[in-house]
């Protein structure tokens, strides 16, 4: 009889490649991506063509000062918006909401409105006031709140943000138009993860513009935080996702023995793409393209079955909702070739796991890269004080920082096969480096490469070094040109709730820098000899988050220790180490959270940290019993028959059994201990440092007995089965 495991492989290996079409104009002529991207999106710009100027000038202020919107300018608005999406063929809307579970969420209403008839008769009419346009009201209780609300309070709102593109999503049997939305409790306080970053984007706005004027900068009038996620995934057949409990239900394989191939020929990274592979890639991006997501970029990643998608900067929340998006497409277009997406930070043991680096920088609203070296004295002083800024932020708020990308995921990740470790550190490549040095000591800045370098004329600085620096894989934060590379965030992250704390470090540096630079100027330094003074403190200060070196090697655990940095290397160190709200004052000095809502998001963290592990651990103990035992109890039985269970294999079968019991049994007990802890914190650590580390004793063990029984014996899909049949 064919075992299950047999079916998946047999499966996988007769897959068709899925073919789909792509748009055509009316004679039948594919169009070009610029000629249907953002076909299924309705922003500002196209209720602008549709709207009257009055009305679209209410429209444009409410949203810049965050008033109310008249109801007569509801109401117009939403007869447009309603036109376009029946237009386009959807029957339903909804708004598309980010609450604090990371994921999307939605609730879908038909455009209709009903009344009776005089016969009685219930008639429908299609209909979208401005009321169900600006906010709707989904029943909140069963969302995460982290004890800001108790069941019974069930109200909770969303909020239509006109700042992201309205867009429709497509499924078999119709479309849905979906309103991006901001998510808020009955007494306004944040439920999302959305609201808090567009929070962080006014504040670092407000504070870069005080600071910028101050050093000279009087036309800059507003600043915004530019973003680029690249996103890693995993693609494995979907039977034999399927038949690994594990993969299904905790995103990554609790057991699993490494196979003979990995990584270690260096062959997949930028390798051809598999044909079944490219396209899905094809079908994800022109249904991106028609949201307006602009996809540049995709190829293999370093592990066998790894990929990643980028997209083109954007601004840092039109880029959060477009990763939010592509989240939810991967999984969906991923089924239709056949396949199950992983975003899980590290599905396999032994090789690359997968992370989300967020490219992020500084603009001007007339589009200047605050973070790029100029062509004049002033714009390379501005650079250096914008990046004196960021050091300080992330220096002052590692730990926050470190808060923002942990998960029971991204801790199996951090640290391991080029993600970064668990130090918060910067790097800026050795030029630059060199002249923060310099700056430091006071020395003339040696003269350079001038192809590599500007001069800064009537500053006290001779050169700088722009766009040249390497890239270092294992930086958690590294500087590569003109923007900074949060490499630490991991792939199952929404990129909302780190930009957010991102924003907030620096628009809270900000503030500080401008009071201090006041002080300087008030003193009666000239305004460019207190900057360049000011920038100078600044990078003495922070000196210590400055790392230009391996960031894998033990050395430098070492020395980040002796600089003072926090080496958080589990969710429940990071918790232990932020809960006391000198922590995070800043967080509600710049407005992006209330106490209320930073301890919400603790919680929450803490509380998805434990379920996540709890049902880890049962998963495993439900492996361990249903097919590991079950296999080597197959392969006992088939010695006994063919007279070997004396012999080697036989006494070896024996040994891995007693041992596999008693593992398994460890286990058990301290997995019990921690299931009786009511402390949630305590629980926590029971769970990273006990439970863990036996569920590690169990998995080694079990990953032996794979190795050891016949191939016909073992029941689950193995790893050279999962990452090399595509």
């Amino acid at each position: 009889m064919i075992s299950l495991r047999q079916q998946a492989v047999l499966a996988a290996l007769n897959r068709d490649t899925r073919k789909f079409e792509r748009p055509k104009d009316a004679l039948g002529k594919p169009l070009a991506i610029s000629e249907f991207f953002g076909g299924y999106t309705f922003g500002l710009s196209q209720i602008k063509e549709k709207l009257s100027k009055e009305s679209y000038d209410v429209l444009v202020t409410s949203v810049q000062k965050g008033d109310p919107l008249p109801k007569e300018v509801a109401d117009d608005a939403a007869n447009v918006i309603k036109d376009w999406g029946m237009s386009q063929g959807a029957t339903h809307f909804c708004h598309w909401f980010q609450p604090m579970t990371g994921l999307t969420a939605e609730k879908h209403d038909a455009f209709i409105q009903s009344r009776t008839s005089e016969t009685g008769q219930t008639i429908v009419i299609e209909k979208f006031s401005g009321l169900s346009l600006i906010q709707s009201e989904p029943d909140a209780s069963s969302f995460p709140s982290g004890g800001m609300r108790t069941t019974f309070e069930a109200r909770g709102y969303t909020a239509w943000d006109p700042t992201s593109p309205i867009f429709l999503m497509e499924s078999v049997n119709g479309k849905t138009m979906c309103i991006p939305s901001a998510f808020t409790s009955y007494h306004g306080q944040a439920l999302d993860i959305k609201t808090p970053l567009l929070r962080s984007i006014e504040a670092l706005s407000k504070q870069a513009v005080q600071f910028l004027k101050l050093i000279g900068d009087i036309d800059i009038t507003s600043v915004h935080a530019t973003l680029g996620a690249e996103q890693e995934y995993f693609l494995v057949d979907r039977a034999l996702f399927a038949t690994r409990p594990d993969l299904l239900m905790t995103g990554r394989t609790l057991v699993g023995r490494a196979s003979t191939r990995g990584q270690q020929f260096e062959d997949h990274y930028f390798g051809s793409i598999p044909s079944r592979v490219l396209a899905f890639m094809h079908e994800l991006e022109q249904e991106l393209y028609r949201l307006g997501v602009p996809i540049k970029t995709r190829h293999n990643e370093v592990a066998p079955g790894q990929f990643e998608v980028a997209p083109i900067f954007e601004s840092a929340e039109l880029s959060s909702d477009h990763n939010a998006l592509l989240m939810d497409l991967l999984p969906k277009i991923a089924l239709r070739h056949h396949f199950a997406c992983l975003l899980h930070e590290k599905p396999f043991a032994g090789i690359n796991g997968s992370g989300k680096h967020n490219n992020w920088s500084l603009s001007s609203q007339k589009g200047d890269n605050l973070l790029e070296p100029g062509r004049t004295p002033h714009q390379n002083l501005r650079f250096l004080a914008v990046l004196a800024t960021v050091l300080k932020a992330v220096f002052e708020n590692q730990e926050i920082l470190r808060l923002a990308i942990a998960s029971a995921g991204n801790d199996h990740r951090l640290g391991a096969n080029e993600a970064p470790p668990a130090i918060m550190s910067v790097f800026l490549g050795q030029n630059l480096n060199e002249i923060l040095e310099q700056i430091e000591t006071g020395k003339d800045i040696e003269s350079k490469t001038e192809s590599l370098l500007i001069k800064l004329g009537a500053s006290k600085l001779a050169v700088i070094a722009k766009d040249n620096t390497d890239r270092n894989r294992t930086s958690p934060f590294a500087f590569t040109g003109n923007k900074f590379e949060f490499r630490a965030v991991g792939s199952s992250a929404n990129i909302a709730f780190p930009v957010s704390i991102l924003n907030a470090s620096v628009a809270q540096a900000f503030e500080d820098m401008t009071k201090k630079l006041e002080k300087k100027i008030q003193s009666g330094e000239k305004r460019d000899d207190a900057v360049l003074s000011l920038v100078k403190e600044v990078i003495t200060e922070t000196k210590m988050i400055r790392f230009e070196g391996n960031n894998y090697a033990l050395d430098w655990t070492t020395e980040a220790t002796k600089r003072g940095l926090k080496n958080l290397r589990t969710t429940p160190e990071v918790l232990a180490a932020v809960n006391n709200e000198s922590c995070f004052q800043f967080l509600i000095q710049q407005n992006v959270l209330s106490k209320d809502e930073y301890v919400a998001r603790y919680n929450i963290i803490l509380e998805r940290y434990i379920k996540q592990i709890e049902m880890e651990a049962h998963t495993l103990l439900e492996i361990i019993d249903t097919h590991v035992f079950a296999s080597l109890e197959s392969e006992l039985s088939r010695l006994v028959t063919s007279n070997c269970h004396q012999g080697p294999r036989g006494l070896k079968a024996k040994k891995l059994y007693g041992d596999l019991s008693q593992a398994k049994e460890d286990l058990e007990k301290e997995f019990t201990k921690t299931l009786d802890e009511h402390d949630e914190l305590k629980k926590a650590h029971l769970l990273s440092d006990k439970v863990l580390f036996n569920m590690q004793k169990v998995r080694n063990l079990a990953d032996d007995v794979e190795g050891f029984v016949s191939d016909q014996t073992w029941t689950l899909p193995k790893y050279r089965e999962l990452l090399f049949i595509r």
